[in-house]
């Protein structure tokens, strides 16, 4: 398979069907850990041509909804700085804070521009030198690479008013912090291909293990995410744990090692707090202290800034597989793509957007 068309190929996805649906036997929970698979599965209806003993939750896996509100906040207050040219992926702009989002600041005139790379935003600070350009570093191990280079290259360069806001997280602690919950539900993952695509799949087997579950590194199209279903729910049916690999076209057991690289030299681990669940230990990417000059949270000081979620909203317990989009009361009425309580309502990989934008509920 080469082509896009071929992993969406109809004849091909009823062989995994039939297949999955003669495979299982009993009542199995999965979880799909990244925010674009929730969608290609919402999306292409494989939720509903699986077997009835199948429930399928959905992780936390979408960086926009996983950013903790109190970096919103955060964000919100540098960017309204007159000195400061406030740059994120589109995706940030319209994330609800406690009373605004980067949008509105924008509207207000804050300077915040949309940029397609985070060497963009170290383009903008050699062009601007008399502004401070911030650049808002969110998601996970995908995204981190880029955001160290571009710390690496702005200390290259001697760029002195170029900093990033820092709110990386990572997927094996969340993983781990979901399957040790009292509550937890889920017996198996299919973990997310991109990520795997920079990290490799090396630190999964050492869950798999303590967990005695199966983990299948899974791609993104209809196929891919038919094929990682098969896989899991095979290896929980003969009682087998460990690490598979559906992705094979894209992800090595080493990963990328030059990006890995990178982030050691830029990065260290460190605890981090995630919207909606809290703080996980060593989830998360901070600066080494050799580049924590480009620290926009120390830079502006803004460290010490704090926010209440709303009570309404329970996005925590939906990226914890805990509850489904349309079990939240607010779902549709008072949290709409337009007017969104949460982050997984408006973020493009939320949960919340996909149930509602893919008809998974009717809404009056």
């Amino acid at each position: 398979m080469r082509f896009v068309d071929e992993y969406r190929s109809e004849p091909e996805a009823r062989k995994f069907v039939d297949a999955i649906h003669g495979v299982v036997t009993k009542p199995w929970s999965l979880m799909e850990i990244c925010g674009g698979q929730t969608h290609t599965l919402i999306k292409s209806g494989i939720d509903r041509l699986l077997p009835e003993q199948v429930t399928l939750v959905h992780g936390p896996g979408c960086p926009v909804c996983v950013t903790p509100l109190e970096q919103i906040e955060r964000a919100l207050a540098i960017a309204r700085r007159p000195e400061v040219i406030f740059t994120s992926f589109g995706d940030m702009l319209r994330v609800p804070g406690t009373s605004a989002d980067l949008l509105s600041v924008k509207s207000q005139g804050g300077d915040v521009r949309i940029v397609y790379s985070p060497l963009d935003a170290v383009k903008l600070a050699e062009q601007n030198p008399n502004r401070q350009v911030v650049f808002f570093a969110v998601g996970f191990e995908t995204t981190a690479p880029a955001n160290a280079m571009s710390v690496w290259t702005a200390h290259r360069q001697g760029l002195e008013n170029f900093s990033i806001l820092c709110s990386h997280v990572l997927v094996p602690p969340a993983m781990e912090a979901i399957l040790s919950a009292p509550h937890n539900q889920v017996q198996g993952f299919m973990a997310a291909g991109h990520v795997c695509a920079v990290m490799g799949y090396w630190q999964y087997g050492p869950i798999a293990d303590k967990y005695e579950i199966p983990i299948v590194v899974t791609g993104f199209e209809p196929l891919d995410l038919l094929q990682g279903c098969y896989m899991t729910l095979k290896a929980l049916e003969e009682g087998r744990s460990g690490v598979e690999n559906q992705y094979t076209r894209s992800v090595t057991y080493e990963g990328n090692r030059p990006a890995q690289r990178l982030l050691r030299q830029v990065f260290e681990p460190c605890d981090r707090a995630w919207r909606g669940i809290g703080s996980i230990p060593e989830s998360g990417y901070r600066l080494r202290s050799e580049y924590a000059t480009y620290d926009a949270e120390t830079r502006f000081d803004v460290g010490d800034i704090e926010a209440a979620e709303s009570e309404e909203c329970i996005a925590g317990e939906i990226l914890q597989g805990l509850r489904k989009p349309h079990e939240c009361s607010a779902f549709g009425s008072k949290c709409t793509p337009e007017n969104p309580l949460g982050a997984p309502m408006v973020s493009s990989e939320g949960a919340c957007a996909a149930y509602y934008h893919y008809g998974r509920v009717k809404v009056s």
